[in-house]
């Protein structure tokens, strides 16, 4: 095992792990957090992983492509539970800065170990895609939703059949 690898099992084990938790259990404010920063964290683990068994070609596309969909993931679910959101917006506004921190780590790191090509492209890409992907979802978790915004059915509300 390299030190690569050792990293990822670091990130799995003591940041995804945690995070998989959070988006498992607990009030929606916490589920989407976790689960925008768990998004960012594997991201970073494929990185570490194309690194470590010195495959980029493969984990590098799964880690871009996961860079594109995890914030659509997490502005999809700020749709949905919008007033919920409002009603108890989430406040870990310290995950942003660690999700910009980590990403500029590994992006760093990798960018210092590759030779210049086509990989570190698409390492630099990533990052940035990682960076902005979730300062926009972050954003979007705390937005108030837009007045006249089609609301929820409540289940304690009574049925009017008009």
């Amino acid at each position: 095992m390299n030190g690569w690898l050792l990293a990822a099992v670091l990130v799995l084990g003591c940041g995804v792990g945690p995070a998989l938790w959070g988006a498992a259990t607990g009030p929606v404010r916490r589920r989407v957090v976790a689960q925008n920063v768990a998004t960012l964290l594997v991201c970073l683990v494929l990185m570490l992983l194309a690194q470590g068994y010195d495959r980029p070609s493969a984990y590098l596309d799964a880690a871009l492509l996961l860079a594109l969909l995890g914030p659509a993931g997490t502005l999809i679910y700020a749709r949905l539970f919008a007033e919920e959101l409002a009603a108890d917006p989430p406040r870990a506004r310290a995950t942003d800065v660690a999700g910009v921190l980590a990403s500029a780590a590994v992006v760093v790191a990798l960018c210092a170990v590759t030779t210049p090509g086509r990989a570190t492209v698409k390492i630099v890409l990533i990052g940035v895609l990682l960076v902005v992907g979730n300062q926009v979802s972050s954003k979007a978790l705390r937005a108030r939703p837009p007045t006249g915004a089609p609301r929820a059915p409540d289940p304690q509300e009574p049925v009017r059949h008009e």
